[in-house]
Protein backbone atom coordinates (compact mmCIF):
# COMPACT_ATOMS: atom_id res chain seq x y z
CA UNK A 1 0.00 0.00 0.00
CA UNK A 2 1.53 3.73 -0.80
CA UNK A 3 3.15 5.17 2.11
CA UNK A 4 2.35 8.39 0.30
CA UNK A 5 -1.34 8.22 1.41
CA UNK A 6 -0.31 9.01 5.00
CA UNK A 7 -0.10 12.78 4.19
CA UNK A 8 -4.31 12.74 4.14
CA UNK A 9 -3.72 12.50 7.85
CA UNK A 10 -3.00 16.72 8.96
CA UNK A 11 -0.11 17.35 11.07
CA UNK A 12 0.33 13.31 12.23
CA UNK A 13 -3.06 13.68 14.04
CA UNK A 14 -5.47 10.85 14.04
CA UNK A 15 -8.61 10.06 15.78
CA UNK A 16 -7.26 6.57 15.98
CA UNK A 17 -4.64 4.84 15.53
CA UNK A 18 -4.40 0.61 15.28
CA UNK A 19 -1.54 -1.38 15.79
CA UNK A 20 -1.31 -4.75 14.14
CA UNK A 21 -2.63 -5.25 10.54
CA UNK A 22 -4.19 -8.36 11.16
CA UNK A 23 -7.57 -9.74 11.07
CA UNK A 24 -8.89 -7.90 14.16
CA UNK A 25 -6.83 -4.34 13.48
CA UNK A 26 -7.81 -4.49 9.57
CA UNK A 27 -11.68 -4.90 10.26
CA UNK A 28 -10.95 -1.73 12.83
CA UNK A 29 -9.61 0.29 10.64
CA UNK A 30 -12.31 -0.02 8.20
CA UNK A 31 -15.42 0.21 10.56
CA UNK A 32 -13.27 3.07 12.29
CA UNK A 33 -13.52 4.69 8.37
CA UNK A 34 -16.45 3.83 7.74
CA UNK A 35 -17.66 5.75 11.06
CA UNK A 36 -16.37 8.57 9.55
CA UNK A 37 -13.12 8.78 11.53
CA UNK A 38 -9.41 9.61 10.36
CA UNK A 39 -7.21 6.46 11.17
CA UNK A 40 -3.34 5.18 10.63
CA UNK A 41 -2.69 1.81 10.04
CA UNK A 42 0.65 0.40 11.31
CA UNK A 43 2.21 -2.85 11.25
CA UNK A 44 5.76 -4.31 11.09
CA UNK A 45 4.96 -6.99 7.92
CA UNK A 46 5.72 -5.35 4.42
CA UNK A 47 1.38 -5.75 4.28
CA UNK A 48 -1.71 -6.56 5.77
CA UNK A 49 -2.61 -10.30 6.90
CA UNK A 50 -1.05 -10.86 10.31
CA UNK A 51 0.20 -14.56 11.22
CA UNK A 52 -2.74 -16.28 9.89
CA UNK A 53 -3.32 -14.15 6.87
CA UNK A 54 0.63 -14.18 5.81
CA UNK A 55 1.34 -11.88 3.07
CA UNK A 56 3.92 -13.66 0.19
CA UNK A 57 7.60 -11.58 0.60
CA UNK A 58 8.06 -8.18 -0.49
CA UNK A 59 9.16 -9.09 -4.21
CA UNK A 60 8.09 -12.34 -4.37
CA UNK A 61 4.64 -13.67 -6.09
CA UNK A 62 2.97 -16.51 -6.60
CA UNK A 63 3.19 -18.95 -9.77
CA UNK A 64 0.70 -18.45 -12.65
CA UNK A 65 -0.26 -22.54 -11.67
CA UNK A 66 -0.59 -22.09 -8.04
CA UNK A 67 -3.76 -22.92 -6.27
CA UNK A 68 -4.21 -20.19 -3.47
CA UNK A 69 -4.75 -21.89 0.05
CA UNK A 70 -8.37 -20.69 1.54
CA UNK A 71 -5.96 -18.34 3.74
CA UNK A 72 -4.41 -16.59 0.74
CA UNK A 73 -7.76 -15.79 -0.57
CA UNK A 74 -9.22 -14.28 2.43
CA UNK A 75 -5.58 -12.78 3.10
CA UNK A 76 -5.47 -11.08 -0.44
CA UNK A 77 -9.17 -10.15 -0.19
CA UNK A 78 -8.63 -8.21 3.17
CA UNK A 79 -5.82 -6.55 1.73
CA UNK A 80 -7.95 -5.08 -1.32
CA UNK A 81 -10.75 -4.23 0.85
CA UNK A 82 -7.45 -2.14 2.30
CA UNK A 83 -6.35 -0.37 -0.71
CA UNK A 84 -9.88 0.25 -2.13
CA UNK A 85 -11.11 1.55 1.16
CA UNK A 86 -7.84 4.14 1.09
CA UNK A 87 -6.94 3.29 4.63
CA UNK A 88 -3.63 5.45 5.28
CA UNK A 89 -1.56 2.55 6.20
CA UNK A 90 2.44 2.30 7.90
CA UNK A 91 3.84 -1.25 6.56
CA UNK A 92 7.67 -2.05 7.58
CA UNK A 93 7.03 0.15 10.90
CA UNK A 94 7.56 -0.62 14.23
CA UNK A 95 5.68 1.17 17.52
CA UNK A 96 8.63 1.11 20.17
CA UNK A 97 7.61 3.73 22.10
CA UNK A 98 4.15 5.47 23.92
CA UNK A 99 3.45 8.19 25.65
CA UNK A 100 0.72 8.71 28.36
CA UNK A 101 -1.10 11.12 26.11
CA UNK A 102 -1.09 8.02 23.35
CA UNK A 103 1.80 9.54 21.34
CA UNK A 104 2.98 7.31 19.73
CA UNK A 105 6.88 6.86 18.31
CA UNK A 106 7.63 4.72 15.02
CA UNK A 107 10.81 3.82 13.64
CA UNK A 108 10.22 3.07 9.50
CA UNK A 109 12.25 2.82 6.37
CA UNK A 110 12.44 6.52 6.34
CA UNK A 111 13.55 7.47 9.80
CA UNK A 112 11.31 8.14 12.61
CA UNK A 113 8.23 9.74 13.25
CA UNK A 114 5.84 10.26 16.09
CA UNK A 115 1.14 10.24 15.40
CA UNK A 116 -0.69 11.66 18.04
CA UNK A 117 -4.34 9.91 18.26
CA UNK A 118 -6.94 10.63 20.23
CA UNK A 119 -7.82 7.06 20.90
CA UNK A 120 -5.65 3.53 20.39
CA UNK A 121 -6.44 0.13 19.33
CA UNK A 122 -4.22 -2.45 20.11
CA UNK A 123 -4.43 -5.38 17.56
CA UNK A 124 -0.88 -6.90 18.65
CA UNK A 125 -2.33 -10.49 18.72
CA UNK A 126 0.00 -13.16 20.39
CA UNK A 127 3.40 -14.47 21.01
CA UNK A 128 3.95 -18.52 20.84
CA UNK A 129 4.36 -20.20 24.19
CA UNK A 130 7.53 -23.25 23.95
CA UNK A 131 7.62 -24.51 27.89
CA UNK A 132 11.47 -25.12 27.11
CA UNK A 133 13.17 -28.75 27.64
CA UNK A 134 16.90 -29.62 26.88
CA UNK A 135 17.89 -29.17 23.30
CA UNK A 136 14.84 -26.67 22.38
CA UNK A 137 17.52 -24.26 21.67
CA UNK A 138 19.05 -26.14 19.11
CA UNK A 139 19.57 -24.71 15.28
CA UNK A 140 16.88 -26.75 13.90
CA UNK A 141 14.38 -26.67 16.29
CA UNK A 142 11.90 -24.11 16.22
CA UNK A 143 8.59 -22.97 16.74
CA UNK A 144 4.92 -23.85 14.96
CA UNK A 145 4.64 -20.48 14.15
CA UNK A 146 7.92 -20.03 12.49
CA UNK A 147 7.67 -23.10 10.45
CA UNK A 148 3.89 -21.39 9.26
CA UNK A 149 6.10 -18.25 8.07
CA UNK A 150 8.54 -20.67 6.08
CA UNK A 151 5.02 -22.65 4.33
CA UNK A 152 3.17 -20.05 3.89
CA UNK A 153 5.72 -17.03 3.12
CA UNK A 154 8.66 -18.61 1.61
CA UNK A 155 6.92 -21.80 0.11
CA UNK A 156 9.94 -23.21 2.50
CA UNK A 157 10.22 -26.92 4.30
CA UNK A 158 11.14 -26.82 8.10
CA UNK A 159 12.97 -30.01 7.24
CA UNK A 160 12.95 -33.52 4.86
CA UNK A 161 12.19 -35.25 7.69
CA UNK A 162 10.27 -33.54 10.75
CA UNK A 163 8.72 -34.16 14.37
CA UNK A 164 5.78 -32.00 14.87
CA UNK A 165 5.35 -30.96 18.94
CA UNK A 166 3.29 -29.55 21.06
CA UNK A 167 -0.67 -28.76 21.63
CA UNK A 168 -3.92 -27.06 19.89
CA UNK A 169 -4.84 -27.02 15.86
CA UNK A 170 -1.75 -25.54 14.61
CA UNK A 171 -0.20 -28.93 15.08
CA UNK A 172 -2.08 -29.94 12.68
CA UNK A 173 -2.29 -27.23 10.09
CA UNK A 174 1.83 -27.35 10.09
CA UNK A 175 2.08 -31.57 9.64
CA UNK A 176 -0.47 -30.76 6.75
CA UNK A 177 1.31 -28.15 5.48
CA UNK A 178 4.45 -30.43 5.42
CA UNK A 179 2.95 -32.59 3.26
CA UNK A 180 1.27 -30.58 0.93
CA UNK A 181 4.87 -28.90 0.41
CA UNK A 182 6.55 -32.30 -0.19
CA UNK A 183 8.35 -33.14 3.21
CA UNK A 184 7.96 -35.90 5.29
CA UNK A 185 6.36 -35.86 8.79
CA UNK A 186 8.35 -38.21 10.93
CA UNK A 187 5.57 -37.85 13.56
CA UNK A 188 2.86 -35.45 15.42
CA UNK A 189 3.39 -35.35 19.58
CA UNK A 190 0.10 -33.86 20.92
CA UNK A 191 0.08 -33.18 24.93
CA UNK A 192 -4.07 -33.14 24.64
CA UNK A 193 -5.38 -36.51 24.63
CA UNK A 194 -8.21 -38.18 22.25
CA UNK A 195 -10.69 -37.51 25.26
CA UNK A 196 -9.40 -33.85 25.20
CA UNK A 197 -10.12 -33.60 21.50
CA UNK A 198 -13.54 -35.65 21.66
CA UNK A 199 -14.60 -32.73 24.72
CA UNK A 200 -14.23 -30.20 22.26
CA UNK A 201 -16.84 -31.22 19.60
CA UNK A 202 -19.66 -29.25 20.82
CA UNK A 203 -18.05 -26.48 20.32
CA UNK A 204 -17.16 -27.49 16.78
CA UNK A 205 -21.08 -27.89 16.05
CA UNK A 206 -21.69 -24.25 15.33
CA UNK A 207 -18.37 -24.20 12.78
CA UNK A 208 -19.28 -27.63 10.33
CA UNK A 209 -16.50 -25.94 8.26
CA UNK A 210 -13.84 -25.98 10.70
CA UNK A 211 -14.75 -29.70 11.68
CA UNK A 212 -14.81 -30.73 8.09
CA UNK A 213 -11.31 -29.40 7.69
CA UNK A 214 -10.02 -30.61 11.00
CA UNK A 215 -10.90 -34.20 9.69
CA UNK A 216 -9.85 -33.84 6.50
CA UNK A 217 -6.20 -33.45 8.36
CA UNK A 218 -6.11 -36.10 10.38
CA UNK A 219 -7.30 -38.10 7.56
CA UNK A 220 -4.29 -37.10 5.22
CA UNK A 221 -2.24 -37.57 8.28
CA UNK A 222 -3.53 -40.93 8.37
CA UNK A 223 -2.89 -41.80 4.53
CA UNK A 224 0.49 -40.51 4.91
CA UNK A 225 1.34 -42.63 7.72
CA UNK A 226 2.33 -40.18 10.31
CA UNK A 227 1.65 -41.96 13.77
CA UNK A 228 -0.27 -39.58 15.97
CA UNK A 229 1.09 -39.67 19.85
CA UNK A 230 -1.62 -38.08 21.82
CA UNK A 231 -1.15 -37.35 25.55
CA UNK A 232 2.52 -37.03 24.86
CA UNK A 233 5.37 -34.46 25.07
CA UNK A 234 9.40 -33.69 24.01
CA UNK A 235 11.74 -34.82 26.98
CA UNK A 236 14.53 -34.28 25.23
CA UNK A 237 16.26 -33.47 22.05
CA UNK A 238 19.76 -34.36 21.08
CA UNK A 239 21.50 -33.49 17.91
CA UNK A 240 23.43 -36.29 16.66
CA UNK A 241 25.26 -34.56 13.35
CA UNK A 242 22.35 -33.36 10.75
CA UNK A 243 19.68 -35.50 12.80
CA UNK A 244 17.68 -35.28 15.89
CA UNK A 245 17.17 -37.81 18.52
CA UNK A 246 14.03 -36.85 20.24
CA UNK A 247 12.72 -38.49 23.58
CA UNK A 248 9.14 -38.39 24.23
CA UNK A 249 7.25 -38.92 27.40
CA UNK A 250 3.96 -39.72 28.45
CA UNK A 251 2.25 -36.98 30.39
CA UNK A 252 -1.05 -36.83 32.50
CA UNK A 253 -3.58 -33.94 31.92
CA UNK A 254 -1.73 -31.71 33.64
CA UNK A 255 1.63 -32.18 32.04
CA UNK A 256 2.80 -34.38 34.65
CA UNK A 257 4.84 -37.16 33.74
CA UNK A 258 3.13 -40.43 33.81
CA UNK A 259 5.08 -42.51 36.05
CA UNK A 260 6.47 -46.43 34.91
CA UNK A 261 5.67 -45.27 31.12
CA UNK A 262 9.01 -45.59 29.03
CA UNK A 263 10.36 -42.65 26.90
CA UNK A 264 9.74 -43.45 23.52
CA UNK A 265 12.89 -42.34 20.78
CA UNK A 266 12.57 -40.69 17.49
CA UNK A 267 14.60 -39.45 14.69
CA UNK A 268 14.06 -36.35 12.27
CA UNK A 269 16.23 -34.09 11.00
CA UNK A 270 14.27 -31.07 12.35
CA UNK A 271 11.46 -30.36 14.71
CA UNK A 272 8.87 -28.15 15.12
CA UNK A 273 7.57 -27.18 18.57
CA UNK A 274 4.69 -24.98 20.08
CA UNK A 275 2.78 -25.02 23.63
CA UNK A 276 0.13 -22.87 22.76
CA UNK A 277 -0.20 -19.23 22.45
CA UNK A 278 0.27 -15.92 24.70
CA UNK A 279 -1.67 -12.30 24.52
CA UNK A 280 0.06 -9.66 23.50
CA UNK A 281 0.17 -7.04 26.38
CA UNK A 282 3.48 -5.04 25.61
CA UNK A 283 0.95 -2.33 25.25
CA UNK A 284 -1.29 -2.08 27.40
CA UNK A 285 1.11 -2.80 30.86
CA UNK A 286 3.25 0.08 29.00
CA UNK A 287 0.25 2.42 29.56
CA UNK A 288 -0.43 0.50 33.00
CA UNK A 289 -3.77 -0.80 32.54
CA UNK A 290 -5.35 -3.49 34.72
CA UNK A 291 -5.07 -6.81 33.92
CA UNK A 292 -5.65 -10.30 35.33
CA UNK A 293 -4.64 -13.74 34.70
CA UNK A 294 -6.74 -16.12 33.30
CA UNK A 295 -5.28 -19.53 32.21
CA UNK A 296 -7.96 -20.54 29.73
CA UNK A 297 -7.88 -17.01 28.15
CA UNK A 298 -3.94 -17.52 27.49
CA UNK A 299 -2.72 -15.89 30.88
CA UNK A 300 -2.45 -12.19 31.82
CA UNK A 301 -4.72 -9.98 29.87
CA UNK A 302 -5.58 -6.77 30.01
CA UNK A 303 -8.98 -6.48 31.56
CA UNK A 304 -11.98 -4.88 29.24
CA UNK A 305 -15.67 -4.66 28.92
CA UNK A 306 -17.16 -7.10 26.16
CA UNK A 307 -16.36 -3.96 23.26
CA UNK A 308 -12.45 -3.80 23.63
CA UNK A 309 -12.53 -1.02 26.16
CA UNK A 310 -9.87 -0.86 28.88
CA UNK A 311 -9.46 0.95 32.16
CA UNK A 312 -7.09 3.44 30.55
CA UNK A 313 -9.82 5.84 28.27
CA UNK A 314 -9.10 5.83 24.88
CA UNK A 315 -7.40 2.76 24.83
CA UNK A 316 -8.55 0.03 22.98
CA UNK A 317 -8.01 -3.56 22.18
CA UNK A 318 -8.71 -5.86 19.58
CA UNK A 319 -8.34 -9.79 18.82
CA UNK A 320 -6.61 -12.72 20.51
CA UNK A 321 -4.54 -10.04 22.89
CA UNK A 322 -8.00 -9.37 24.77
CA UNK A 323 -7.87 -13.07 25.53
CA UNK A 324 -7.47 -16.14 22.86
CA UNK A 325 -10.61 -16.89 20.87
CA UNK A 326 -9.16 -17.71 17.44
CA UNK A 327 -9.32 -15.97 14.24
CA UNK A 328 -12.30 -16.49 13.09
CA UNK A 329 -13.13 -14.48 16.48
CA UNK A 330 -10.90 -11.57 15.76
CA UNK A 331 -12.38 -9.51 12.69
CA UNK A 332 -15.87 -9.35 14.68
CA UNK A 333 -13.97 -8.23 17.56
CA UNK A 334 -12.14 -5.87 15.90
CA UNK A 335 -15.07 -4.09 14.64
CA UNK A 336 -16.62 -4.05 18.00
CA UNK A 337 -13.83 -1.80 19.21
CA UNK A 338 -13.86 0.38 16.22
CA UNK A 339 -17.76 0.98 16.94
CA UNK A 340 -16.89 1.35 20.59
CA UNK A 341 -14.33 4.34 19.72
CA UNK A 342 -16.77 6.04 17.08
CA UNK A 343 -19.48 5.89 19.86
CA UNK A 344 -17.08 7.43 22.70
CA UNK A 345 -15.32 10.00 20.26
CA UNK A 346 -18.77 11.08 19.26
CA UNK A 347 -18.51 10.28 15.34
CA UNK A 348 -21.91 7.29 15.80
CA UNK A 349 -24.67 7.76 17.60
CA UNK A 350 -26.06 5.38 20.10
CA UNK A 351 -28.72 3.84 18.38
CA UNK A 352 -26.69 3.06 15.08
CA UNK A 353 -24.09 1.89 17.24
CA UNK A 354 -26.86 -0.78 19.38
CA UNK A 355 -27.81 -1.81 15.52
CA UNK A 356 -24.47 -2.80 14.43
CA UNK A 357 -23.02 -3.71 17.59
CA UNK A 358 -26.04 -6.44 18.15
CA UNK A 359 -25.10 -8.46 14.99
CA UNK A 360 -21.30 -8.12 15.52
CA UNK A 361 -21.80 -9.78 19.00
CA UNK A 362 -24.05 -12.51 17.73
CA UNK A 363 -21.06 -12.99 14.99
CA UNK A 364 -18.41 -13.04 17.65
CA UNK A 365 -20.19 -15.63 20.00
CA UNK A 366 -20.30 -17.79 17.43
CA UNK A 367 -16.65 -18.33 16.34
CA UNK A 368 -15.51 -17.61 19.58
CA UNK A 369 -16.94 -20.46 21.03
CA UNK A 370 -14.87 -22.39 18.82
CA UNK A 371 -11.79 -20.58 19.66
CA UNK A 372 -12.07 -20.88 23.32
CA UNK A 373 -12.14 -24.19 23.12
CA UNK A 374 -8.46 -24.36 21.62
CA UNK A 375 -7.56 -22.05 23.73
CA UNK A 376 -8.42 -24.37 26.22
CA UNK A 377 -6.80 -27.29 24.72
CA UNK A 378 -3.80 -24.64 24.31
CA UNK A 379 -3.35 -23.31 27.81
CA UNK A 380 -0.53 -23.63 30.04
CA UNK A 381 -0.10 -26.88 31.95
CA UNK A 382 1.62 -26.39 34.92
CA UNK A 383 2.83 -30.20 35.02
CA UNK A 384 5.27 -29.24 31.87
CA UNK A 385 6.66 -26.20 34.19
CA UNK A 386 7.11 -28.89 36.87
CA UNK A 387 9.46 -30.62 34.78
CA UNK A 388 11.97 -28.30 33.24
CA UNK A 389 15.30 -29.64 34.34
CA UNK A 390 17.43 -27.26 36.45
CA UNK A 391 19.88 -26.86 33.75
CA UNK A 392 17.62 -26.17 31.06
CA UNK A 393 17.60 -22.37 29.46
CA UNK A 394 14.49 -20.56 30.02
CA UNK A 395 15.67 -17.00 29.18
CA UNK A 396 17.15 -17.63 26.06
CA UNK A 397 18.32 -14.33 25.29
CA UNK A 398 20.40 -13.92 28.82
CA UNK A 399 20.72 -17.71 29.01
CA UNK A 400 18.82 -17.69 32.20
CA UNK A 401 18.48 -21.33 33.32
CA UNK A 402 15.34 -22.75 35.36
CA UNK A 403 18.39 -23.51 38.45
CA UNK A 404 18.99 -19.57 38.55
CA UNK A 405 15.50 -18.69 38.34
CA UNK A 406 14.50 -20.89 41.91
CA UNK A 407 17.83 -20.01 43.27
CA UNK A 408 16.70 -16.29 42.56
CA UNK A 409 12.81 -17.08 44.37
CA UNK A 410 14.75 -19.04 47.17
CA UNK A 411 16.78 -16.42 48.12
CA UNK A 412 13.83 -13.65 48.32
CA UNK A 413 12.93 -12.26 45.10
CA UNK A 414 8.42 -12.01 45.37
CA UNK A 415 7.99 -11.14 42.04
CA UNK A 416 8.55 -10.80 38.12
CA UNK A 417 10.36 -7.18 38.43
CA UNK A 418 12.91 -8.73 41.28
CA UNK A 419 13.16 -11.80 38.87
CA UNK A 420 15.03 -9.67 36.19
CA UNK A 421 16.45 -7.22 38.01
CA UNK A 422 18.36 -10.33 39.85
CA UNK A 423 19.00 -12.28 37.02
CA UNK A 424 18.30 -11.04 33.71
CA UNK A 425 15.42 -13.06 32.74
CA UNK A 426 13.41 -11.01 30.27
CA UNK A 427 15.91 -8.30 30.21
CA UNK A 428 16.89 -9.43 26.46
CA UNK A 429 15.99 -8.66 22.89
CA UNK A 430 12.66 -10.46 22.88
CA UNK A 431 11.45 -8.10 26.49
CA UNK A 432 9.92 -11.17 27.88
CA UNK A 433 8.07 -12.12 25.21
CA UNK A 434 9.32 -15.50 24.98
CA UNK A 435 10.24 -16.56 28.48
CA UNK A 436 7.71 -14.31 30.71
CA UNK A 437 4.78 -16.91 31.32
CA UNK A 438 7.02 -19.70 31.69
CA UNK A 439 9.36 -17.93 34.25
CA UNK A 440 6.15 -15.99 35.71
CA UNK A 441 4.71 -20.16 35.91
CA UNK A 442 8.02 -20.64 37.84
CA UNK A 443 7.67 -17.54 40.63
CA UNK A 444 4.28 -18.96 41.06
CA UNK A 445 5.39 -22.40 42.36
CA UNK A 446 7.40 -19.97 45.16
CA UNK A 447 4.97 -17.31 45.73
CA UNK A 448 1.82 -19.51 45.76
CA UNK A 449 -0.12 -17.97 42.45
CA UNK A 450 0.57 -16.71 39.29
CA UNK A 451 -1.35 -13.30 40.70
CA UNK A 452 1.21 -12.47 43.49
CA UNK A 453 4.03 -13.58 40.82
CA UNK A 454 3.04 -10.77 38.82
CA UNK A 455 4.54 -9.61 35.26
CA UNK A 456 7.10 -7.88 33.91
CA UNK A 457 6.55 -4.19 33.90
CA UNK A 458 5.83 -2.85 29.94
CA UNK A 459 8.79 -0.62 29.26
CA UNK A 460 10.15 1.14 26.44
CA UNK A 461 11.45 -0.05 23.83
CA UNK A 462 8.78 -2.28 22.94
CA UNK A 463 10.59 -3.04 20.37
CA UNK A 464 14.62 -3.45 19.82
CA UNK A 465 16.10 -0.34 17.92
CA UNK A 466 19.27 0.93 18.12
CA UNK A 467 20.26 4.57 19.09
CA UNK A 468 21.67 5.47 15.60
CA UNK A 469 17.60 4.60 14.45
CA UNK A 470 16.79 7.18 16.62
CA UNK A 471 18.74 9.35 16.63
CA UNK A 472 18.31 9.63 12.56
CA UNK A 473 20.84 12.67 11.31
CA UNK A 474 21.30 14.26 14.41
CA UNK A 475 24.72 14.80 15.59
CA UNK A 476 27.03 16.24 18.37
CA UNK A 477 26.74 19.44 16.74
CA UNK A 478 22.97 19.99 16.93
CA UNK A 479 23.33 19.61 20.49
CA UNK A 480 22.34 23.34 21.30
CA UNK A 481 24.78 25.30 23.66
CA UNK A 482 23.34 27.64 25.86
CA UNK A 483 24.84 30.79 26.66
CA UNK A 484 27.53 31.83 28.50
CA UNK A 485 26.30 32.89 31.88
CA UNK A 486 27.40 36.70 32.67
CA UNK A 487 30.09 37.64 35.15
Amino acid sequence: MPEIMVQNAVKNQVDLLVIGAGPAGARAALRAKACGLTVLLVDENHDAGGQVWRPIPAGFSRRADTTPTPEARDGDALRDELRLAGIPCLFGHKVWNIGSNFRCDILGPSGSANWQPRALLVATGTTERVVPFPGWTLPGVMGLAAATILLKSQNMLPGHDTIVAGSGPLLLAVANGILKAGGRVAAVIDQASQGEWLGTLPSLLGRPDLLWQGAKWQLKLRQAGVPVYYGSAIASVDADGQRFTVKVKRIDADGRDIVGTPLRELAGDSVVVGHGLVPGTDVTRLLRARHRYMRERGGWIAETDADGRTSVPGLYIAGDGAGIAGAAAAGAHGELAALAVALDLGALALDANEKARTALLSQWNKSARFGRAMAGLMAMREGLVEGITPETIVCRCEDVTRAEIDDAARHGARDMNQLKAWTRCGMGPCQGRTCGDVAGALMAQHTGSRESAGMFTGRAPLRPVSLAEVAGDYVYADIPIPKAAPL
